[in-house]
């Protein structure tokens, strides 16, 4: 746990430090300001907006409603009991108005953590699997890394709206032209970078929830099974159901954007057909080497998420 905490913060580090000194140039360039403080300021002033907004943007774009225990007691139980083995604050339970199956956790805090199911995951998941799901949600909020992903993400949305701005309206605002473009371009590079990491910073706490998930008592073959299924369950809807979800996707418990590519190989561990992956066949896949293609290698990097296959080979490792 400790281990994802450092990379996270050294994370968090290089990227404010990239903010910091994109504000620094363009407060030098056009607002003649040479108090660093001053735009160190505005840095933590973004930083403190996304983190006091954050939560209600992801309940606004979910549809997030919170329930009661006499709402759903079988939801309400496995959330305590998991809560208590994670020796965490059971977090407020809410379920997502929306068909896409799936799980997030999210909150400015360990005290403010909110766990919610999706709809359609309510009927697709047997009790096991859905005990591993919230344990692997859970676990993001034992690890303290909602917060921190949340904040890591507006870094690279602050960079695209400074290229936006540069790029395609700086030149009609001030003669230099050339000095306005070259920051556009700048902050359109450094766009690109920090999406990367803040890609990778999601990609690497989705191995340690997984973990965490298990370590909680959850079997690995649970999890696995939790995860073909909702993999199954994002490839069966329309492309319009997955976009009102589409910007939130690094809080979910896989990419549903990719489930239309990730089923096809997740097809071939359920060698009895039964749609479901059981412990046999996850046993069967840890001496099973896993070969990406450069298409997939491709894709991971641009993911919010592992590979699947990979990530359920890593499950494999586990003893549950």
């Amino acid at each position: 746990m400790w281990s994802l905490r450092l990379r996270m913060w050294l994370l968090m580090t290089v990227l404010f430090g990239i903010v910091y000194a994109i504000i620094v140039v363009i407060g030098r360039m056009f607002l003649h300001v040479g108090d660093f403080s001053f735009y160190l300021i505005i840095s933590l002033v973004l930083m403190f907006i996304q983190y006091m907004l954050g939560p209600k943007i992801v309940e606004w774009s979910m549809h997030v409603k919170y329930i009661k225990r006499e709402d759903n007691p079988r939801l309400f139980q496995v959330v305590e009991d998991l809560a208590a083995k994670a020796n965490i604050p059971v977090p407020k339970i809410g379920i997502a108005q929306i068909e896409l199956p799936n799980a997030f956790a999210f909150g400015r805090s360990i005290g403010d953590g909110r766990v919610c199911v999706t709809r359609g995951i309510l009927n697709l998941l047997s009790d096991e699997e859905l005990k591993a799901v919230l344990g692997h949600e859970l676990s993001h909020l034992k690890n303290r890394d909602v917060l921190t992903i949340t904040l890591l993400s507006v870094i690279p949305m602050i960079m695209y709206r400074i290229a936006w701005e540069f790029l395609f309206y700086g030149r009609r605002r001030d003669e230099r032209g050339g000095n306005t473009a070259l920051i556009g371009l700048a902050a359109f590079l450094f766009y690109f970078i920090t999406n990367l990491l803040v890609l990778y910073a999601s990609r690497i706490r989705e191995y340690f929830a997984d973990r965490g998930s298990v370590a909680l008592g959850n079997k690995p073959a649970a999890l696995a099974s939790s995860l073909y299924k909702l993999v199954y369950g994002a490839a069966r809807l329309k492309p319009e159901a997955l976009k009102e979800s589409e910007g939130l996707k690094a809080f979910f418990l896989n990419d549903p954007s990719r489930a239309r590519n990730e089923i096809k190989d997740l097809s071939q561990l359920d060698l009895d057909k039964s749609g479901t992956i059981d412990p046999k066949e996850l046993e069967s896949l840890k001496n099973r080497p896993v070969h990406l293609g450069f298409g997939d290698r491709l894709m991971e990097l641009l993911s919010t998420h592992p590979n699947m296959v990979k990530r359920i080979k890593k499950l494999s490792e586990y003893k549950g």
